[in-house]
């Protein structure tokens, strides 16, 4: 396999639960430095304390060398945090973000002032003008909460309109999907990069449970192939890298700008793709 030369990726972590998890993450972050990524994502919660670590995470991201984009969730916030949020970031020297709708919890916690994700990259606009780089989500196979393909693009082209300045795909196994989406938004105008989210595969179990919550559609051949396999991790594997191998350089051969990796806060899978693709430190 081949890749072009100077091509930056960008990795995504969620912020550490536990002191070890927190020293687990510095050596994946570290490991995945040598790569010099363009930037390193930090996933939000809607809870107080989740949004306190991704602050922390990211903040300790950013002193280390590595740009930061921490996530930003609709879900139960107001402007007036959303507002203290972007003025600390901007304190720190971050000058990426993430711009979700997110999904809401069960339970009874709020919505929040902001419903849609183009309501949330509108406000950070009026609020900061062009400091932040936005990168907005996109999904490729259609939001499975949307009504149907047409509403849901006009919803992302929404988010595009408002000022985002690139956008990261939800993971998919289908290239063809990605290569629509991207004519599709070329057909309306839209010039900003679109970034393909890679989620490797190390678990099927895991991973089913994942595409079953987002939408991400398992193609039959692919599905039945690891159900084959059973309780065999190591044949999971190894068929994970080849076939998550084989979709990057397909995406990038087809035009693809960067890739997104979701790292599940591991650096081995992420590597092992990276080494097929001929990219090492």
């Amino acid at each position: 396999m081949s890749i072009q030369p100077n091509l930056q990726f960008s990795f995504e972590f969620y912020p550490p639960k536990t002191p070890e998890g927190a020293v687990s993450l510095q050596n994946v972050e570290k490991q995945l430095a040598q790569l010099n990524p363009e930037f390193f994502s930090v996933t939000f919660g809607a809870g107080g304390s989740t949004r306190d670590k991704t602050f922390e995470t990211v903040i300790d991201i950013q002193n280390r060398g590595i740009a930061a984009a921490p996530h930003l969730s609709c879900v139960a916030s107001t402007k007036e945090n959303i507002s203290s949020i972007l003025n600390d970031y901007r304190e720190h020297g971050i000058s990426k973000i993430v711009a979700l709708r997110g999904d809401l919890p069960s339970g009874t916690m709020s919505a929040g002032e902001f419903r849609h994700a183009n309501e949330l990259v509108e406000f950070i606009r009026q609020e900061t003008g062009e400091h932040f780089e936005i990168h907005v989500a996109a999904y490729p196979e259609v939001h499975p909460q949307a009504a149907n393909g047409n509403d849901d693009f006009k919803n992302f082209k929404r988010k595009v309109d408002a000022g985002a300045n690139s956008v990261i795909t939800q993971y998919f196994y289908n290239a063809e999907a990605y290569f629509h989406f991207v004519d599709r938004c070329e057909k309306n105008g839209i010039t900003v990069p679109i970034v393909p989210g890679i989620m490797p595969i190390t678990q099927y179990s895991q991973l089913f449970r994942f595409s079953e919550m987002c939408g991400a559609d398992i193609p039959r051949w692919l599905r039945k192939q690891f159900e084959s396999f059973g309780d065999d991790r190591e044949a999971v594997q190894a068929f994970g890298l080849e076939v998550v191998s084989r979709l990057c350089q397909q995406l990038l051969d087809g035009g693809a700008p960067s890739l997104h990796f979701y790292t599940m806060n591991q650096a081995a899978p992420t590597l092992a793709i990276l080494k097929n693709l001929n990219v090492t430190a």
